[in-house]
């Protein structure tokens, strides 16, 4: 449930420790393990750890409006812990999401978006309203934690998750089929129209919830959000929100203040198309389609922080978040000029320390580039610590 302007806030934050330079050349800028320490799974999950975790398990974001805590942060920081085979952090952060978003039973509401300090003083739930990218990424964590660590009960609640999703979620949308929404509420509109958020679909997510079996409908959604990404981008350059009209087909977002601008959400989609298995059904197509944006940051050597997506008209540079996010897409695109310029720019310029979407995109895209993780064909997870 993020808008624009909320990623351009994150992305300004500006206080803290610094974290890791990931990039070749790095290491000597690291602390030097303790004596018989054991070596780390991912240090960089270590480090971001220790700036944006709580004991508990809280995902903190100082974002300028105060510490508030996005169910997305949540959900992202299940995938990084597995990753990193830190199921004591895994646990914390489970256990404060249901504890804290869910009313303390996950299996039984989508975790509520938005918590932290009201305007009353207390601290809580800000909005209840779910967000249909976190509810996906915590039934993943969820249910590839139940078979690398052998889990019933992370299983069993993945689950009980994706059912709900799919009650709460999603659409049977004319044209499109069944569809995923952002949110249960907020996102039909009058007059035949939903608006819909492309970087919500992570296809390597949904091929796994239709090879799972857990529900017939999530083949038809594999479908679905690939016509959502493919059918929004015209030019090859994804939009933050858009507009699907049962009649006319795909059109820009009025709602937006920057309408028909790819920008802090649409940056996921390059990266979810990249780390894609070579075999993955669609990943072709979709590659071909989103071709564009390798084709301009090869020409201006960075990414846009925000473009058109019909003109290509563009605001200027992105913060070195995006150029993380952009690294397996750009191998996997085989654009070496483009490839290079961006690892470059990423030595030149770190990704900012306490700014907590673009520390999260480097986690998703360095991890990625340096085959922390990645999926299989079907969407499973290949750990480096569980080959």
């Amino acid at each position: 449930m993020t808008d624009s302007h909320h990623r351009r806030t994150l992305l300004k934050a500006s206080t803290g420790a610094a974290l890791l330079n990931w990039l070749p050349g790095a290491q000597a800028q690291q602390k030097t393990p303790a004596p018989n320490a054991a070596p780390s799974v991912w240090p960089a999950w270590d480090t971001f750890k220790a700036q944006f975790v709580s004991k508990d398990g809280r995902v903190i974001s100082e974002d300028g409006t105060g510490v508030q805590t996005y169910s997305e942060g949540q959900a992202y920081a299940l995938f990084f812990a597995l990753v990193a085979n830190d199921r004591p952090m895994f646990d914390k952060l489970l256990r404060w999401t249901e504890d804290n978003l869910c009313g303390g039973d996950i299996t039984a509401r989508l975790p509520a978006w938005l918590w932290g300090k009201r305007p009353d003083g207390t601290w809580g739930v800000i909005d209840d309203n779910a967000a249909s990218d976190a509810d996906l990424w915590i039934i993943y964590a969820l249910g590839e934690a139940g078979r690398l660590w052998k889990e019933d009960a992370y299983q069993a609640q993945a689950a009980l998750l994706a059912a709900r999703v799919l009650r709460e979620e999603t659409a049977d949308i004319p044209g499109l089929g069944p569809t995923l929404l952002p949110a249960p509420k907020g996102f039909v509109q009058a007059n035949g129209r939903w608006r819909l958020n492309p970087s919500y679909m992570p296809m390597h997510q949904m091929h796994w919830l239709a090879a799972a079996n857990l529900d017939p409908q999530w083949k038809k959604l594999v479908d679905s959000s690939l016509k959502v990404i493919r059918g929004s981008s015209p030019k090859g350059f994804t939009p933050d929100w858009t507009v699907y009209d049962a009649k006319q087909g795909f059109l820009i977002d009025d709602q937006e203040p920057t309408k028909g601008q790819g920008s802090y959400n649409a940056i996921r989609v390059y990266l979810w198309a990249g780390v894609m298995h070579a075999k993955a059904p669609g990943r072709k197509a979709l590659l071909d389609t989103l071709s564009p944006m390798a084709h301009f940051v090869r020409d201006q050597g960075f990414p846009p922080e925000s473009i058109d997506i019909l003109t290509a008209q563009s605001s200027g540079p992105a913060p070195s978040g995006f150029s993380a996010a952009l690294l397996p897409f750009l191998r996997e695109v085989a654009d070496d000029k483009a490839l290079q310029s961006q690892r470059l720019r990423l030595q030149a310029r770190p990704l900012r320390p306490a700014a907590y979407y673009e520390q999260m995109l480097g986690l998703f895209g360095l991890g990625a580039f340096e085959r922390q993780y990645r999926f299989t064909a079907t969407g499973q997870l290949v750990a480096r610590w569980k080959p």
